[in-house]
């Protein structure tokens, strides 16, 4: 860990290239996406952040690979299983808005492995939990050509907004508007068939905290549900949902169960629920 005083006002990549004059500026970048700078004991991305004099500048420059934005679960020489923070894509076309799939990237270069990082299945921005990755193209199409054989058990957990039912499953009909709005129909209205089971596990007057599992995966699936069943989840303001206890989107991908499409090995992956979505109901 390296730890620098600012002695001048400046940019914070001009600030790094100065003081780190054997580590190139592609290098300096990946440690920025990654987070391992820290300016006054904030984790800082943006290579143009003003540093004023007296602030302090710490860098991790260790042999481990850390990232502000993922935890690595599980790795072998075809795949990766990875915890998503929220607040990031799933996947960019462009380099300038960081993704999973590019910091990933740097990973494998980071550790001299000869091969990309290929996305298999997608969360959205604010959802966190476990994906799926490839390490060659081969393996990702294996997984597209028999998804519902290979991954078997998915599921997530929320927080919703108001007192839920016990259990049930919601079925319909999702249409998507290309400004964004989705209609939801009980009978086929043209848009894309849905399924989704749900399990209440804790309530209060205030919220519920529901364990979700998936027949389908459609954009947006168990956002949409909840909204049409009354009860959105907290912090969702894409569906205008403001109610926002715990200053995110309350929506998390807990387990992963798969076959691994090489193997055949039987490989099963759980996270804690997050602490924020407990303490509601502590």
């Amino acid at each position: 860990m390296s730890k620098l005083k600012v002695a001048k006002e400046q940019e914070l990549m001009a600030f790094l290239l100065e003081n780190f004059h054997d580590s190139s500026r592609t290098k300096i970048k990946s440690w920025l996406v990654n987070g391992n700078v820290t300016v006054d004991g904030e984790h800082i991305s943006q290579y143009n952040h003003r540093l004023k004099p007296g602030m302090v500048v710490e860098v991790e420059k260790s042999g481990k690979y850390l990232s502000q934005w993922m935890n690595i679960v599980y790795e072998d020489r075809y795949l990766l299983v990875v915890e998503k923070k929220e607040g990031i894509l799933t996947h960019s076309l462009t380099l300038n808005d960081p993704s999973l799939q590019n910091i990933l990237n740097d990973y494998l270069i980071f550790s001299h492995q000869k091969c990309r990082a290929h996305v298999v299945h997608r969360l959205d921005r604010d959802t966190s939990g476990l994906l799926i990755f490839t390490k060659d193209k081969k393996v990702e199409l294996l997984f597209e050509k028999d998804w519902k054989g290979t991954v078997y058990d998915r599921r997530y957990v929320a927080v919703l907004s108001g007192q839920m039912q016990k259990e049930g499953t919601i079925e319909s009909w999702i249409r998507y508007e290309d400004d964004g709005r989705f209609t939801c129909s009980a009978e086929d209205n043209g848009g894309k068939y849905a399924v989704t089971h749900y399990r209440t596990l804790q309530s209060n007057k205030k919220y519920s905290l529901v364990e979700f599992k998936l027949d389908t995966g459609r954009k947006n699936q168990i956002r949409i549900h909840s909204k049409v069943m009354g009860h959105p989840v907290v912090g969702d303001f894409r569906y205008n949902n403001y109610d926002d206890p715990i200053g995110r989107l309350g929506l998390h991908a807990y387990k992963l169960c798969f076959h691994h499409p090489v193997t055949g090995e039987d490989l099963r992956f759980e996270t804690p629920f997050p602490k924020e979505f407990t303490k509601l109901f502590e």
